[in-house]
């Protein structure tokens, strides 16, 4: 069984005990969250899909840790110009683990 969701703007594909990777959410770790934009599930080969959300599906997570995401850097250089600039960032993201998805 498993379910597409949309969680902070992104979809992603989820089935139970997974650990996803997500935008930051405001929970602290712990904490249970509950998502019900849920777009398909299926299950044993039947598939449900919603227009555009299934009406009373919800996904149950538990949040783990808020973590940083590998450093990304942006480099810009013209040529001939003397003009370099080195800038960079890490990307704030919350893992969470996927408890239950209901129909």
């Amino acid at each position: 069984m498993y379910a597409i969701v949309e969680i902070a703007g992104q979809q992603f594909k989820v089935q139970k005990d997974q650990k996803v990777f997500v935008h930051r959410l405001d929970a602290e770790a712990g904490q249970k969250v509950e998502f019900d934009r849920v777009l398909l599930i299926e299950d044993a080969g039947k598939v449900t899909l919603g227009a555009p959300a299934i009406e009373g599906a919800q996904i149950t997570a538990e949040v783990l840790d808020h973590v940083k995401g590998d450093k990304v850097i942006i480099f810009k250089k013209k040529r001939r110009k003397g003009y370099r600039v080195k800038n960079g960032h890490r990307q704030q993201f919350t893992a969470i683990t996927i408890k239950s998805i209901k129909a």
